[in-house]
């Protein structure tokens, strides 16, 4: 009797769940972002579920997050059912927030008479993806727009945009707002395996971030929408800047102008990924540890929370420093072992290079990512970093160079060498990135395959010679058979070697390919305060400001000129750290390959006896 009991509960408990899993999938299934307004306090998200629309309203009762990533909505027809929450998109349009208690910003339109025509988004297209082609074709360096083509439905790809006015300015390798958790709803498209081989991305089917896969795979959640890029006379013209703020000081040493070097230097390790789960095992991620050589004590971080990271950082510090995007989102294979293994490698080459910069590392939101005590620690957090007004331009108030002003030429000067400079490297780069390729496919293709051939044509002859039934050649068949064999095994080196030595060449050249990438927005933030001191006497001249304001601007602009300075003599002496390192580990790798390849070969010519 307790038995049938029991299996009579398990039966009921076994259909409540099948029904609740139905349920679930059917309104996962059927559920299709379409788009979504927000006035004010009042929100509208508009879906199709199941054919029909789905309105959300804040106040309204109709609704309710249920828990799990799900919103059970009312659709128009009365009709209830679940939604999943991250297929919502939200666009907030609200009254600028009030900065009477920071910064008083200022009128900017005395700038549109000056201002630069919009460049045709036809030559913005034509360009690709190449950040720096507008720079090449442009013999003043910069007066045209320097950002690639940017994938549609972001923030930065309404329209061609005057780089040097008010509009928005963009980045080259910016992922367009945190929200978008791509990768937890891909967990159905990774059965195909990613392919063998270096590749730049280093994922098969990788999301290149501004590129064009992304403008068709990516879905596009802005969770910021109150902060815009705004332009450098911002900061320029701003009749006051917020005092009490922590201030980041700037001293002149032997190289030029540095930042101010913490005593001991931060790092962190990322290691031990797992696989989780949530929504029943419908939403899988991968988690990483982190731990900061500061504190010893892990925090569990996933892909998505690196994502809002990087984006909080670029809003924060992108016009001043260059900020390297996270390593590409996976289509396919986000499980597999080898691409589990080179995300973590890449994010722990991301996290050393974040840690060993003095402003990112010492920044409250890089404090708050490594040392987070708890779930309510990391939302209060989050929550005090987005609703930092310290972004953008207005990151240089922080900024004090302890040195006299620059001259407004010696600025210009300084800018374009640090134009020419970067730009030439990150042609090297890429130049080393596709020899580098095309020797990794050769040496794990033809090239082995070159030895073996030599190897089996060796101990075929040594097949035929014993054939002849000559009592005497046993000795030279023997070794003509070991001499073959060595070639086998040469070839076996030869295809497992560029993972021990040019694979690291190839990831630091990567890095550096992402980095360089950024520089051309960065600069191009300091060319275009350049020209708009430059519009100083005419603005005068016009009554649109005074020659007091004329001052400030020349003033503010050394003071963005110390910080560019500051972050290439950053970047020289990274650069000369990481060449230096890399190539002497590339190099002593290939040592030891061909000293094994020489021994091997020696012991193979002592089979031989000497006639």
């Amino acid at each position: 009797m307790d038995s049938g009991c029991s299996l009579s509960n398990v039966a009921v408990n076994i259909c409540k769940v099948t029904f609740q899993i139905k349920r679930i999938l059917k309104c996962f299934i059927n559920a299709r972002l379409f788009t979504a307004h927000v006035h004010a306090l009042k929100v509208k998200q508009l879906l199709f579920v199941n054919g029909e629309n789905v309105y959300r309203q804040e106040n309204s009762s109709a609704t309710s997050n249920i828990g799990g990533g799900w919103i059970e909505a009312q659709n128009s027809r009365g009709e209830v059912g679940l939604v999943p929450e991250d297929y919502i998109e939200v666009t907030v349009t609200t009254a600028p927030p009030s900065n009477t208690a920071s910064f008083t910003y200022p009128d900017l339109s005395v700038f549109d008479a000056f201002a630069p025509a919009a460049t045709p988004a036809q030559n913005q297209a034509s360009n690709g993806n190449d950040p720096w082609s507008t720079w090449n074709a442009d013999p003043s360096g910069g007066s045209n727009s320097n950002w690639p083509s940017n994938p549609e439905g972001t923030q930065t790809g309404k329209g061609a945009a005057d780089p040097w006015g008010p509009a928005s300015q963009g980045h080259p390798q910016a992922y367009q707002g945190p929200g978008a958790e791509f990768d937890e709803w891909d967990d159905e498209w990774d059965e195909t395996k990613s392919t063998s081989g270096y590749s730049e991305s280093g994922e098969a089917g990788g999301l290149q971030r501004g590129g064009t896969q992304a403008s068709s795979m990516k879905i596009s959640l802005n969770k910021f929408p109150g902060f815009s890029k705004s332009g450098p006379e911002l900061y320029l013209l701003c009749k006051q800047i917020a005092k009490g703020k922590e201030k980041l000081p700037i001293y002149v040493g032997e190289v030029g102008p540095v930042w101010s070097y913490p005593e001991t230097q931060i790092d962190c390790i990322v290691a031990d990924p797992k696989k989780g789960s949530k929504m029943y095992g419908l939403k899988s991620y991968i988690e990483y540890q982190i731990t900061p050589t500061t504190t010893n004590r892990p925090v569990n971080h996933r892909y998505k929370h690196f994502d809002w990271l990087y984006e909080r950082l670029l809003d924060k510090f992108g016009s001043a420093i260059p900020i390297p995007s996270l390593p590409d989102k996976q289509v396919t294979g986000r499980f597999e072992e080898e691409f589990i293994k080179m995300r973590m490698e890449r994010l722990q080459g991301w996290m050393s290079r974040m840690c060993r910069h003095p402003v990112i590392s010492g920044s409250d939101v890089f404090q708050l990512f490594l040392t987070y005590k708890d779930e309510k620690d990391w939302k209060m957090g989050k929550r005090k970093a987005e609703k930092d007004e310290t972004v953008g331009v207005m990151i240089f108030t922080t900024i004090e160079p302890e040195a006299s002003d620059l001259d407004p030429l010696e600025v210009e000067q300084k800018c374009e060498q640090f134009s020419k400079f970067t730009k030439a490297m990150d042609d090297s780069v890429k130049e080393i990135l596709t020899v580098g390729h095309e020797h990794w496919k050769r040496c794990t293709g033809p090239l082995p395959k070159e030895y073996q051939r030599i190897g089996k044509a060796l101990q075929n002859l040594s097949t035929v010679f014993t054939s002849s039934g000559y009592q005497g050649e046993a000795t030279l068949t023997n070794a003509l058979t070991a001499a073959g064999q060595t070639y086998e095994e040469i070839a076996q080196l030869v295809a497992e070697q560029p993972k021990k030595d040019l694979h690291f060449l190839m990831e630091t050249n990567n890095e550096y390919k992402g980095l360089l990438g950024c520089f051309p927005d960065t600069i191009g933030v300091h060319k275009a305060a350049i020209d708009k001191v430059k519009e100083g006497d005419k603005l005068v001249a016009a009554n649109k400001i005074t020659t007091q304001d004329k001052v400030t601007m020349a003033k503010r602009l050394s003071t963005m000129s110390y910080t560019l300075q500051a972050e290439m003599n950053h970047f020289h002496n990274n650069r000369i750290y990481d060449y230096n390192r890399v190539m002497q580990q590339y190099l002593e790798e290939q040592v030891k390959f061909y000293e094994t390849i020489a021994a091997k070969l020696r012991q193979a010519h002592g089979q031989f006896t000497t006639m």
